[in-house]
């Protein structure tokens, strides 16, 4: 007679569907509840705060339950001691789902405006300044930035376009249309934007500031803009630089770059870049590229 064949030894774990889980963290501030309801609103089974300890018994609830397609937990500095295991817990979800870690992020500005307009403390406490506890934050989330898989900077989204971002990301549509691009004017004088991708010193055009009538003025007066643009140089620059971010741009989407940031500077941030900021801007949503562009100098006092 023929061996009799074994009863398969296959874990129950084993045969457990594998959800999505996308575990959203980043500093206070930078967006997390409105990623959060994003998800939720595309099908995500969606819990805020949850202890960092549960986070595998939740996983693997998840996948015992073939319901539950796609879960998203907001983990953050709420959770105080307990934030030092995530790492080690993270780590141990690929048991039971399929995980990414979603990491957002904000200019300290941007971070300081928010927590300005909805006058809520920072999680830290008040006994410092919200500078402080935003530099704190940053070093205490530092080892799992580093973990993350998707990182990204929200200063520039209001909620609706994060929201969106979000949507699209998550439902998995990509082309070139949905990159967004955000073009900048900077001052040279006043420090490097620090959320730059490619920046673009333009101090080697002609000033305007030199020019009496101009001084007052910034790029996006009608003969400043002329007066910049009658050098030769300043369109063969233009032109130039177009072509090349045309050229780029299919190359960034391939490689999963979702938004990009492009910086031109000139010395105070008022007339040569302000100028090639909104050109290049429209050069590139003539070519059917989504691009807002914003001058970050272009108030400040001489």
């Amino acid at each position: 007679m023929p061996p009799r064949k074994r009863a398969s030894t296959k874990s129950k774990k084993d045969s457990r569907h594998r959800p999505e889980l996308v575990v959203i963290t980043g500093l206070s501030g930078s967006g997390k509840g409105s990623v959060l309801k994003a998800l939720e609103d595309l099908g995500f089974y969606a819990v805020d705060n949850m202890p960092v300890e549960l986070i595998p018994k939740f996983a693997e609830l998840a996948a015992d339950n073939p319901s539950i397609r796609a879960a998203a937990l907001v983990v953050d500095i709420r959770e105080g001691e307990g934030l030092k295991a995530f790492p080690r817990v993270f780590a141990s979800l690929k048991k039971f789902v399929h995980a990414r870690l979603l990491f957002l992020e904000a200019d300290d500005t941007a971070i300081v405006r928010r927590f300005s307009e909805t006058r809520r403390p920072h999680p830290l406490g008040t006994g410092r300044t919200i500078g402080k506890s935003i530099r704190a934050e940053r070093a205490m989330l530092a080892p799992i930035k580093a973990m993350a898989s998707l990182i990204i900077n929200t200063s520039k989204f209001t909620v609706h376009e994060l929201r969106e971002f979000i949507g699209e990301r998550f439902r998995g549509r990509r082309d070139e249309s949905n990159i967004m691009i955000y073009v900048n004017s900077f001052g040279f004088r006043n420090g490097l934007p620090a959320d730059s991708d490619l920046v673009f010193d333009v101090r080697f055009l002609p000033n305007p500031n030199y020019i009496p009538r101009f001084k007052h003025l910034t790029g996006r007066n009608p003969s400043v803009a002329r007066y910049i643009r009658s050098f030769p140089q300043t369109l063969e620059f233009i032109k130039r630089i177009t072509e090349l971010l045309i050229y780029l741009l299919p190359h960034y989407i391939r490689e999963g770059k979702s938004y990009l940031t492009i910086s031109f500077g000139c010395t105070g941030g008022q007339h040569r870049s302000v100028m090639l900021a909104d050109h290049i801007r429209k050069n590139l949503a003539d070519a059917g590229f989504q691009a807002k562009v914003s001058h970050r100098d272009i108030l400040k006092a001489r």
